[in-house]
Order: structure tokens, then C-alpha cells, then sequence
């Protein structure tokens, strides 16, 4: 700018000759020269950490496939205990066959193993997962505790248990049951009703995974069959204060909405044995809401209870 000032100056006061012109106007068009350039030099600086888009495609996603026969692929809003109910499993067993170090975290997409290893998968379909108990969507889970379950330490899946019937043998009918419940639907397992009251709400696939029966607050509710306590809190939002048993390798049954419990995690209990109070636990009336599933699926309550 000096220079542009001084040539100013110079063709205001003093008469310049034909060289002197000359010499201003080349030294003119060097100095926007230079000013040209260092604009178009201005350095770009790629802040994408890749290689330029001209000559990087874009890459579609590989979608994932079904798991294989005994595998569940983690899904958004999952949590081990909803995938453990759903397959008819105890979620520290899951954890166990996974080596999960925290049962509470657990990654969307991850490949979970839900059958004990070394089962037999053949009849089992490929990422077949069924919707959780209730119709309120999301399960969430609570911390789990440090004991661990018989058989789950191990990594090992416990064995088929029947409560205190001795060498697994199956408990007999009971009389009073129809030809298409209790023993007659499910094998080896004649279920009993949990609670007398009256019925409230019935199976419905979509809407209700099992029956609502009605009582008052404190009335007695049984185990509708030898098994074992699977779980036993509140950490499965909808259901309150729930109770699952495990009966064999393929039954489970699910009591919700208890005022309180009296059965722990782990517990053998036998059939017709108080387990917990009726309550209204997550629940706007006083009810037990029971379900039966077969291999993880829910079924109709009433197809397995004797006539009421």
C-alpha cells in the first residue's frame, strides 16, 4: 500500500517520463499478482478423516440375518431379563453361557446365546422371539444381584427340576382336570389355579399375554405347579412385584402385581404353596395377573388350568 501511496504522490506532483511509467505500471501488475495468488493459495484443510468424497462411494449397511437356532439378536429397549423370559430361560444362566462381565449392559445387535450349550437346537426356529408380558411396551431391568443361581456359576444350564418330586418324576393329573388342560396340555405339568377370584381380563396374543383374576389385597397366591423361582422382584416395569417359576424345560408360569413375596430366587417350591400376597403393584386394582409359557412363548392360561 506504501508503494501504491508513493506512486500516488508521484504522478500528482512530478511529471514522469516513459521509462518511469512504465516501471509503475509493471510494478502495479506484480503486486496484484501477488495478491491474486495468495488468495487462490489459501490452504483447505479436510477435517473428514477420509479420503476425498469425488473418489469414496458410499457404502451401504449389511443387514445382520437371523440368528441361528438357539440365538437371540439383541434388539433396541431389550434387557437380559425380558430376553430370559422370552425364552423360557433364568437370566443368569444367559449370562453365564454368554461370559457376560455385567449382565446389566448389554449391546443392540449382540448375539446372545438362550439355549444351554450342547442342546439340542434342531427344533428350534431361527430368531423367533416373542413380545414381552403386558401391553405397555418397554422392560427395564434392575441391578442384578451377586448370588449366583444353581448351575449358573458353572455356566451350565440347571437340570429340569419338579420342586420336591423325587428323581424328576412327573406329579400325577389332578382329578378334577379336563381333557384339554392341566396335564393333558402341557405334558408332564398339571397347573393349578394360582388364586380363586374372578376373571378380570383373558388371554388375548396382542394385548394380554396371560389372565387377570380378581381378589382382595393379602389373599394367598400358590404355585400353580412344582418348579423353581427363577425371579423374584420388581425390576420388570409393568408387572410390579412379580414371581416366575421354571417347572421343567419347557413350562414356566408368571405371577405380577403382588403385594408382597415369599419366595426368593432359587427357592424349589411345591404346587399349591403360598408364594406371595395379592396386591396392586403397577397395577390401578387389586389383581394377579398369571401367564403359562411354553419354551418362552405365552399361551393360554385357561387351555392348562383344570375348570375353575
Amino acid at each position: 500500500m506504501s508503494m501504491l501511496r508513493a506512486m500516488r504522490r508521484t504522478s500528482l506532483n512530478v511529471p514522469m517520463t516513459v521509462t518511469q511509467r512504465s516501471v509503475c505500471v509493471l510494478a502495479l501488475s506484480l503486486l496484484m499478482t501477488a495478491c491474486a495468488s495468495r488468495l487462490d493459495q489459501a490452504p483447505v484443510v479436510d477435517r473428514s478423516g477420509g479420503s476425498p468424497l469425488s473418489t469414496q462411494a458410499a457404502q451401504p449397511a449389511v443387514p445382520l440375518g437371523p440368528p441361528p437356532p438357539g440365538y437371540y439378536r439383541v434388539k433396541p429397549g431389550d434387557t437380559l431379563y425380558r430376553i430370559a423370559l422370552e425364552n423360557g430361560q433364568n437370566y443368569r444362566d444367559i449370562s453365564a453361557w454368554n461370559n457376560l462381565t455385567n449382565p446389566n449392559q448389554i449391546e443392540v445387535d449382540q448375539l446372545l446365546r438362550v439355549v444351554p450349550p450342547g442342546a439340542n437346537t434342531a427344533g428350534l426356529t431361527p430368531g423367533v422371539a416373542t413380545a414381552p408380558i403386558g401391553s405397555n411396551g418397554a422392560v427395564q431391568s434392575a441391578p442384578l444381584g451377586s448370588t449366583p443361581s444353581t448351575g449358573a456359576a458353572a455356566g451350565v444350564a440347571a437340570p429340569p427340576l419338579y420342586g420336591s418330586v423325587a428323581n424328576n418324576a412327573a406329579p400325577s393329573p389332578s382329578a378334577g382336570a379336563a381333557s384339554d388342560s392341566g396335564a393333558g396340555a402341557s405334558g408332564n405339568v398339571a397347573f393349578a389355579w394360582p388364586v380363586r377370584g374372578p376373571l378380570l381380563g383373558t388371554f388375548n396374543d396382542s394385548t394380554n399375554k396371560g389372565v387377570n383374576i380378581g381378589g382382595a389385597s393379602g389373599d394367598p397366591v400358590k404355585a400353580s405347579a412344582d418348579g423353581r423361582v427363577v425371579y423374584a422382584g420388581n425390576g420388570l416395569r409393568g408387572y410390579g412385584n412379580l414371581i416366575i417359576i421354571k417347572h421343567d424345560a419347557t413350562y414356566l408360569t408368571a405371577y405380577a402385581h403382588n403385594r408382597s413375596l415369599m419366595v426368593k430366587e432359587g427357592d424349589a417350591v411345591t404346587k399349591g404353596q403360598k408364594i406371595a400376597e395379592m396386591g396392586n403393584s403397577d397395577s390401578d386394582r387389586v389383581m394377579l395377573h398369571f401367564e403359562v409359557r411354553r419354551q418362552g412363548k405365552p399361551v393360554d392360561p385357561l387351555k392348562y388350568l383344570p375348570p375353575q
